[in-house]
């Protein structure tokens, strides 16, 4: 069976919500609400108003200060949902006190990565055309909300330090971006690097890479980077990849990497500093066992995030939901939709 929900076509939300009745016992909703078409992402409701089946939803954002058109989506939203789904204890907590939310309604379940073996970067480097250097990362889809200008202008005082640095940002900007402005983000970001005389130390893989290529630059990386400037983000795919590769972690203090990173798992720096970022990666950069403890720590922590782990969890939040009790049953078929 396959429907698509193609995102400004409003008709296509009732229809698909009705066609699958019948076929399957429950729909998993990835809820983001930049994904969704509508104002605030408000088409969404009408796919799970017109469902005759439970839906599992999952929150990727939890907004402490929503508009209030976000609130009101967000609200019925839940309302109409079986159970709810966050990927950090932050968020749960953040339902329940600024939404009402019963926590009994809340499932905790971690964000998927893959399973990834603990390997050193250098045997890596070479195939990336980074042999003989030490490798700072950063990736995903490129826009301002990443902190990038932050990581950048710390460059200088770590290229100071260890002159054979480089600073490798992997990703496409943005497609919104994109849509609005071009490549116009990236052409700062460029002309930030020459102004700081950064050309040799600075490398741009500017497009999508998939999961192969992704893996090899994270098991390249000596140190990761997340350099956020909303500190009130609650998930970060990419923060969690970085983990499943038992990278040294170094971020700003955002909610979900004070989370995650707790307890010796990564360094948190001040957020707007670029001299304690740059501090925090030459203490890294310059300290192997530091280094390494910290990348210990960070994967033996992820292997309760991969996804074989992850399915079993919303394998039993499903089973639960179409037997009608928290019994799971082994059998019946679920849909998802969301990205």
């Amino acid at each position: 069976m396959h429907h698509r929900i193609r995102r400004d076509e409003r008709s296509d939300y009732a229809r698909t919500a009705g066609a699958l009745g019948g076929c399957v016992e429950a729909v998993s909703i990835q809820h983001e609400f930049g994904i969704w078409g509508g104002s605030d992402g408000g088409y969404v409701l009408d796919f799970v108003e017109a469902l005759d089946i439970p839906a599992v939803t999952t929150l990727h954002t939890v907004l402490a200060e929503p508009t209030a058109g976000q609130r009101a989506i967000l609200t019925e939203l839940i309302a109409q949902s079986e159970r709810l789904v966050v990927m950090s204890r932050s968020a749960a907590t953040l339902l329940a006190t600024a939404y009402d939310i019963d926590d009994e309604k809340i499932d905790i379940i971690p964000h998927g990565v893959p399973d990834l073996p603990l390997v050193e970067p250098v045997s890596v480097k070479a195939g990336l055309g980074v042999d003989g250097r030490e490798v700072i990362l950063s990736f995903g889809l490129l826009g301002p909300g990443k902190g990038l200008e932050l990581a950048l202008d710390a460059l200088p005082a770590v290229v100071a330090e260890h002159p054979t640095v480089c600073y490798v940002i992997v990703g496409a900007t943005h497609p919104d971006l994109v849509r609005r402005e071009g490549e116009a983000y990236r052409s700062r970001l460029v002309a930030q690097v020459q102004a700081l005389g950064m050309e040799d130390h600075v490398r741009f893989v500017d497009r999508f890479v998939g999961r192969v290529e992704l893996t090899r630059w994270l098991e390249a990386a000596d140190v990761f980077v997340t350099p956020y400037p909303k500190l009130d983000q609650i998930v970060s795919g990419t923060l969690s990849y970085a983990m499943a590769a038992g990278r040294a972690v170094v971020s700003t203090p955002y909610t979900y990497a004070k989370e995650l990173l707790a307890d010796g798992r990564g360094m948190l720096v001040p957020p707007g500093s670029p001299e304690g970022l740059a501090t925090a990666l030459n203490d890294i950069l310059g300290d192997h066992e530091l280094r390494a403890a910290l990348g210990r720590r960070a994967y033996a922590h992820s292997r309760s995030m991969v996804w074989s782990a992850v399915s079993r969890e919303y394998r039993a939040v499903f089973d639960g939901v179409s037997a009608g009790s928290s019994v799971a049953r082994r059998s019946g078929s679920f849909a998802a939709v969301g990205a």
